[in-house]
């Protein structure tokens, strides 16, 4: 009786330990995900209002057009991102992660093998996620520094130029990390959030009458009373959702509690209380509200407003450019884009990645729109296309996993996802009429990058497919090799296969022409697990042919750096003696010729043969000593 008390209190002692320490690192969170999450949506009142009073064609907006303006964005905000995003898209986490393939990956589950189509619902959300992380920077970066405009017109040549420094200087910094810099994001963003409630009650309690915006039939009257121009004005309303996709994107790094109480305690009060104040601010003088974010500025804020949303603008920026990174390592671990360089900036936290080609792509791309557009204006033509169609996407993987991962019944499922698809389609629809004004660039993009991982994908099944009709069965060159051996050689080779049944090719060539086998040889194949993470004792499995052959299967997480030798050394608890240096990995490097017969087009192969021999080395890929690795080459024709 004594030690059951004793263990209950031990139990109890832990459990406080445990609840002291999130109690601790709560706060900490929220303030990370002010910094990280909510950077894009935070800058959204730079322009979306703006946009939306120029879109409406009205030279001098009256009250009830001003105030149906702001009801769209206020209604748009509480329906897409309150309702859609915090009440039912964060809960679709796959093991904590979210994003676009994690929600592929997670409906995915749902069926025995899974369908084409949901890996291509995959491949186009992540596509479109790239066509707007080209544009996020540009206008964010580029709408902040036009604040110098109002401060003093005659800077007005100088915006586009301050700009492009503005960026060249946050993407050069990326190769250093943002641990440092991270760590003053959260606060920033917290004082840009309350300067952006405080500048807006300001104007509210001069002009309580814009509170009646809160009224969704003023939403409705306005788009009813302006059909001809009600699609623009949807168009330029999205601007204020831009970003949602951020809360789930970025699920893995904060948790969901952290992300939606920062929403509901600061983001969305300061949120509204600035759309509101500008609405007011218009509201009191209709014919000069160009740019109300900085012209409801008191004389002696303007200044300091501009730097706070300059320094938020970048912060945004940076969000995304990390998404990206993210992204693509996902992508990279699922075989959806091929190998690329991943470098780690920071020695405690794997998330902090710098990838160089995905940095300069994304560099390159934002100061060509930034000045090929040269306005946040011009540019807001070509935002949203993107977001929607990422939207679009979110949602119809949402209903897989509400109907057969969440066990719903279908018609529920419908009655939820259809109103939200309604919402997304009608966005979406509207950012498509701005095509030819610059929506084009996203969807390119989008185009771009679907091609690029559909080819991916087709080709390395073709690889895999022509490999394996080649191959000679693993099971059976063990048996000979048992039978009849060959001279063995001391030491440990392991031969690094995606073939879990054939023999690898750099094993066949080994015997070919060195004649010799090593004492210990291991057929190493690194899978990709569904989840996000894989716990240690589970990343290891070790089977054992005979005494010569090992069979070893490494399975790492999707979004996990697959580290080939720190894998091999857990499996010293398994009891095998993994020894570095007594080891050589036997890789074999595939020499890829176009096929002008048969497969594939020849141009889809071409493709396909540039992105392969543009692929981050496997050694590096794998982090293998590059001192301990024999690659041997071999041809196949497609």
């Amino acid at each position: 009786m004594t030690h059951a008390n004793t263990s209950g209190t031990d139990a109890g002692a832990v459990a406080t330990d445990q609840a002291s320490h999130d109690s601790k690192i709560f706060p900490l969170l929220v303030l990370g995900a002010l910094g990280v999450v909510y950077g894009d949506i935070g800058t959204s009142p730079l322009y979306a209002f703006r946009e939306a009073l120029h879109a409406s064609g009205s030279g001098v907006p009256s009250a009830t057009e001003i105030l149906g303006l702001l009801s769209l964005i206020v209604w748009a905000l509480i329906l897409v991102v309150t309702v859609k995003y915090v009440g039912f898209v964060l809960r679709a986490d796959n093991n904590g992660e979210g994003g676009t393939l994690s929600l592929m990956t997670l409906a995915g589950k749902a069926f025995s093998r899974r369908p084409v189509w949901v890996l291509a619902l995959g491949v186009v959300g992540a596509s479109l996620f790239f066509g707007d992380a080209i544009i996020t920077p540009a206008i964010s970066v580029l709408s902040a520094v036009e604040g110098l405009e109002i401060v003093a017109p005659s800077l007005s040549p100088w915006v586009v130029p301050l700009t492009v420094v503005v960026l060249l200087g946050l993407f050069m910094v990326q190769r250093f990390g943002t641990t440092t810099v991270s760590t003053v994001f959260g606060p920033i963003m917290a004082v840009w959030f309350v300067s952006l409630g405080v500048s807006g009650l300001s104007q509210i309690v001069q002009a309580p009458e814009v509170l009646l915006a809160i009224n969704p039939l003023s939403a409705v009257r306005f788009l009813f009373a302006h059909s001809a121009v009600a699609v623009v004005v949807l168009g330029a309303v999205f601007l204020a959702v831009t970003g949602a996709e951020a809360l789930y994107v970025d699920l893995g790094h904060f948790g969901r509690r952290p992300i939606i109480f920062a929403w509901l305690a600061l983001v969305f009060p300061c949120l509204l209380l600035n759309y509101f104040g500008q609405g007011a601010f218009a509201l009191r003088h209709t014919e000069q509200a160009d740019n109300p974010f900085f012209q409801m500025q008191p004389e002696w804020a303007l200044l300091p407003m501009v730097g706070l949303a300059t320094a938020a603008t970048v912060i945004a920026s940076q969000a995304v450019i990390s998404g990206a990174y993210s992204l693509a390592r996902q992508a990279m671990h699922l075989n959806i884009l091929p190998r690329l360089d991943v470098r780690h900036t920071s020695e405690t936290l794997a998330g902090q990645i710098f990838m160089p080609q995905i940095n300069s792509l994304l560099l390159v791309a934002v100061v060509l729109l930034v000045l090929g557009f040269r306005s946040s204006s011009a540019l807001s033509a070509a935002y949203g296309i993107a977001v929607t169609g990422e939207m679009l996407v979110t949602s119809l993987l949402l209903f897989i996993v509400m109907w057969r991962i969440w066990k719903w019944r279908v018609i529920f499922a419908i009655l939820v996802i259809v109103p939200m698809l309604t919402i997304d389609l009608s966005f979406f629809i509207a950012n498509a009429t701005k095509f030819a004004q610059g929506g084009w660039v996203p969807a390119v993009v989008g185009a771009v990058l679907i091609l690029i991982m559909s080819t991916w994908i087709i080709g390395r099944q073709r690889l895999s497919e022509k490999t394996r009709r080649d191959e000679v069965p693993l099971e059976f060159l063990v048996e000979n090799l048992a039978k009849k051996k060959p001279t063995i050689v001391p030491g440990t080779a392991v031969f690094l296969t995606s073939d879990i049944e054939g023999a690898p090719t750099a094993l066949l060539h080994s015997l070919k022409h060195y004649k010799v086998l090593h004492e210990h040889n291991v057929i190493l194949t690194v899978l990709t697990s569904n989840a996000p993470r894989v716990p240690d004792e589970e990343k290891v499995r070790i089977d054992a042919y005979n005494d010569l052959f090992y069979r070893v299967l490494v399975t790492f997480g999707y979004i996990e750096t697959p580290n080939i030798p720190k894998a091999l050394a857990l499996a010293r608890k398994l009891g095998w003696k993994f020894d570095i240096m007594s080891t050589s990995f036997f890789l074999s490097r595939r020499s890829l010729k176009p096929s002008p017969k048969r497969g594939l087009p020849l141009w889809l192969d071409r493709i396909f043969i540039t992105l392969a021999r543009n692929a981050t080395d496997a050694t590096e890929y794998f982090h293998i000593p590059t001192g301990r690795v024999v690659e041997i080459g071999t041809q196949v024709i497609l």
